[in-house]
């Protein structure tokens, strides 16, 4: 495993071109029929001292008015999974249509909730060895959860100076699950760039992030209140890991055997229910039916491997050995230890949350209600540490005329966090409730004055 891991790391390939930035309008793609109705631009941002990152892009313009509409850089979960994921399978302008397509031949089809109805959107393949993303020295491999942070600011001005007419848009950085720890960070670096006089004025107006991962200890350890809450565990399970544990049911002794008998019974309850929406039939990753919602990352390698489809997205020749969804040798996991490429080094993102309080800045937090990955229960707490004035108090939000969940906004000076449960969503919103998740964005995109007063 350790020679796998040093061969992965040290798969470092040669840039056909030294640019920083490099792109290219995409004008169809093998299983979309005919022309794409929408700008799509792919492209490359070097980002390191000599732009030894080079950092793939999928770039989306707004369906209804780009000059105009917000700018969201979305950064995918993981780390380690490829932005060419939510682009296909949860909120980009394609979806799979999985009743016309086979292993390795995907049939697409527009995604009526795309937030590309309203929002101009940046997906990006990090850090270097995710998607389509390279390095160009074994250094330059290696990366962190701080230096990812830091590589998304380089990136999104890069970006942006080569894009300078969204430059005034309202920018939103935005993400989902592991990126809870990424994204408070990255929208912190936004506003020291603007506060230190950076070339580079950003109109910055918030995040959004949709299933947290915020505490690397508060949100997996809210998975046991969570299995009781909803029912997977009985109350004399609860109990008695509740006493035996003393509220550690991650991280817990080892010479604690009531603790450990305890936390076996939950496991025996719960190790055969499907994290991502309890209500989902559990699959095998490993070979999971064709009609499970883990057997898109098997649709998604094989469309990412042809060579046409990396023709048409101008994927540089020769970069990539092998498109994977996830690079696993990255991707986060509990208990799991730094790797030879990557450093998990920022444990919390609770006191970035704490330090944008004192900005002029607009949060979302999404949950999903049957999400047992990163459950609403953990999401809650840390909100709740904030304390923070509540100006609305939770509430039923509607769609159709039907409860789609329940909301709540805390509001300081010019700062607010508006916290929504999607009623019946698990982990990935969009692709549970698409609908809903769509609205609830719009909205509270809508809600805030987009443009600088100067522009």
């Amino acid at each position: 495993m350790v020679v796998y891991l040093l061969i992965i790391c040290l798969l470092v390939l040669s840039s056909s071109s030294s640019d920083a930035t490099s792109g290219g309008i995409v004008k169809t793609l093998p299983g979309f029929p005919g022309d794409l109705p929408f700008t799509l631009e792919t492209g490359y941002v070097g980002v390191g001292a000599d732009n030894e990152v080079q950092l793939f892009y999928y770039f989306v313009e707004s369906q209804r008015d780009p000059l105009h509409d917000p700018l969201l850089l979305y950064l995918t979960g993981g780390p380690g999974t490829s932005g060419l994921y939510p682009f296909l399978y949860q909120i980009g302008p394609l979806s799979i249509n999985f009743d016309n397509s086979t292993w390795d031949k995907l049939t697409l089809e527009l995604n009526p909730n795309s937030w590309a109805k309203t929002a101009n959107v940046i997906f990006i393949d990090l850090p270097a060895g995710t998607g389509f993303s390279y390095a160009t020295t074994y250094e330059a491999s290696k990366s962190s959860d701080s230096v990812l942070a830091q590589h998304s600011y380089k990136f999104l001005t890069k970006w942006l100076d080569q894009h300078p007419r969204f430059l005034n848009n309202p920018l939103y950085i935005t993400g989902i699950s592991y990126m809870g720890i990424l994204v408070p960070v990255v929208t912190l670096e936004v506003y020291k760039g603007n506060e230190r006089g950076d070339q580079q004025q950003l109109n910055i107006k918030g995040c959004a992030i949709v299933s947290p991962l915020t505490d690397k200890f508060n949100d997996f350890n809210s998975r046991f209140e969570f299995a009781h809450r909803l029912a997977l565990i009985s109350d004399d399970i609860y109990e008695s890991a509740k006493d035996a544990c003393r509220g550690n049911y991650v991280y817990n002794d080892p010479e604690n055997a009531l603790c450990a008998s305890s936390l076996q019974r939950v496991d025996e309850c719960t190790s055969r229910i499907n994290a991502g929406n309890i209500l989902d039939p559990y699959c095998d990753d490993v070979d999971p039916d064709p009609n499970c919602r883990e057997a898109a990352a098997i649709y998604l390698e094989y469309f990412g491997n042809d060579k046409a489809v990396q023709k048409a997205l101008h994927v540089r020749e020769g970069t990539v050995e092998k498109f994977e969804k996830t690079n696993e040798t990255i991707h986060y996991d509990l208990r799991k230890e730094d790797t030879e490429c990557y450093s998990y080094d920022i444990f919390s993102s609770i006191d970035y949350h704490k330090t944008l309080i004192s900005k002029s800045c607009q949060v979302l937090i999404l949950s999903g209600d049957h999400d047992f990955t990163f459950p609403y229960v953990g999401a809650e707490q840390w909100i709740q540490s904030l304390k923070l004035p509540i100006e609305s108090p939770w509430n039923p939000w509607y769609f159709s005329k039907q409860v789609a969940g329940y909301r709540m906004k805390y509001v300081k000076n010019e700062y607010s966090l508006t916290y929504a449960t999607v009623k019946g969503a698990g982990h990935s919103i969009p692709l549970y409730k698409p609908e809903e998740a769509w609205a609830i964005l719009d909205g509270w995109l809508a809600s805030h004055s987009y443009l600088k007063s100067d522009a």
